[in-house]
């Protein structure tokens, strides 16, 4: 088990080029299944849930060519379907839970799939229903054996319906949408997950030669093709990520530029972080964070506190509330976090309190901060990192606190962020890599 190492209260400056997309690469790696023409993909993030799922894709029988530094060719010509009742196979999904929306394109190009109850952050219930009944919805038939956690699915063929989904799953709406482009007839999607990274990948399977109506909306009409050929398609810039160096910046006070952030695509984001009173300037498709001594919470227009909630898009996305959680440890003002979608997610703020953190648990899924106002440094203590975007929050912690710092566990820090250390050290972090 490897450990990060922090030297804390120093300001940083610099660039810092976000990496590609990791939700959007999970679910256009699994688009490759749809065909078994040659499929480009760039921007492809270096990070262990994408090599995983690429590695997982590799021994099912896709061929997988590294073109470039951050660019890949798929081809799944013929998939080995007996691999797929395997330990090894089992073991694979256990760890990474987006090996679910394999089943989508496997049952639409072969009427058939096997699927393990998949791994993931431990951060409260994350169902899977809404895929199932949507699948079942096109015609897939669900076995499952308890002994093995085993699902066998299988269709004599999927057929386009109507359907209401019970939450906007991103997951589940992506699985669907892939099943749906080569069932026979029309397919609706209400209720669909509206984030870019859906429209990225309704726009890839558009170029592959599906045909889909209301991308970016909620409402989604998927009309079946015979089959898909391949394409090329390009990542965008991780949201997650240039909301993670936003909080960077604010929490360090330094002054950072975040270059490339295809700036239309990131919703709510900058505008929660200026309610949070850090400044932020648009140049060009960059964000300019400037230094500041003291960045202030807005109130609310009848004088109440400020409270931070996640929603499905294009709401506030539940990823970046541990950043922001973070930030408001050293606003000027109180704010209330609300993480309404899980309920395990701020857990971690009891490392936060050990650093000196004002904060109230008032209950999973509900924190009150009082901010410091940089009155008061964090100090720096040894910690253990639960999931990828706590872990993430704690280390932003640790690079603003006074002393030295230990994050233990960083392999969920390594998940969803490509060489995070490496890239800070360049703004000028004190942060090294302890190999256990």
């Amino acid at each position: 088990m490897s450990s990060f190492e922090i030297i804390g209260g120093k300001r940083l400056n610099g660039e810092i080029i976000p990496q590609g997309a990791k939700n959007e690469a999970l679910q256009v790696i699994c688009a490759c299944l749809l065909t078994s023409g040659k499929v480009t993909i760039h921007n492809i993030p270096d990070i262990r849930d994408v090599n995983k799922l690429i590695e997982l894709l590799e021994a099912i029988g896709v061929k997988v060519l590294k073109t470039g530094t951050s660019s890949f060719t798929f081809e799944a010509e013929e998939l080995n379907f007996d691999y797929l009742q395997t330990r090894d196979f089992r073991d694979k999904v256990g760890s990474l839970r987006g090996s679910i929306m394999i089943l989508g394109p496997m049952l639409a190009r072969y009427g058939k799939g096997f699927v393990y109850i998949p791994g993931g952050d431990k951060i409260g219930r994350r169902r899977l229903d809404t895929h199932f009944l949507g699948l079942q919805k096109l015609g897939a038939n669900f076995e499952y054996h308890p002994r093995e956690q085993l699902f066998t699915v299988t269709s004599s063929g999927l057929r386009g319906a109507y359907m209401l989904l019970d939450e906007a799953s991103v997951t589940g709406t992506a699985n669907i949408l892939m099943a749906a482009v080569m069932a026979e007839g029309t397919t609706t999607i209400f209720n669909a997950a509206c984030e870019p990274y859906i429209s990225q990948l309704c726009k890839m399977l558009v170029s592959m030669g599906a045909m889909i109506e209301g991308i970016g909306s909620n409402l989604l009409s998927i009309t079946g093709v015979a089959a898909l050929h391949g394409c090329e398609h390009t990542l965008l810039s991780d949201m997650i990520e240039v909301g993670s160096f936003i909080g960077l910046a604010a929490m360090t006070r330094s002054e950072i530029t975040i270059k490339n952030v295809n700036y239309s695509q990131l919703g709510l984001i900058p505008e929660v972080f200026k309610r949070m009173g850090i400044k932020i300037e648009k140049r060009d498709d960059d964000l300019y964070i400037p230094a500041q001594e003291h960045y202030e919470v807005e109130s609310f227009m009848d004088g109440s506190i400020m409270t931070i909630a996640d929603a499905p898009w294009p709401g506030f996305t539940p990823d970046l509330i541990s950043i922001v959680l973070v930030i408001a440890t050293q606003a000027k003002g109180s704010v209330l976090i609300h993480q309404k979608m899980f309920e395990s997610r701020l857990f971690f703020v009891d490392k936060l309190i050990d650093m000196g953190a004002k904060i109230i648990l008032c209950d999973p899924h509900r924190a009150t901060v009082i901010g410091l106002d940089h009155q008061y440094q964090l100090r720096g203590i040894r910690m253990s990192s639960p999931d990828i975007r706590a872990g993430v929050a704690l280390l932003i912690s640790a690079l603003s606190a006074e002393g030295t710092s230990i994050i233990d566990n960083i392999e969920q820090i390594d998940r969803g962020y490509q060489e995070i250390d490496l890239r800070l050290q360049k703004l000028g972090a004190r942060i090294r890599r302890i190999n256990g």
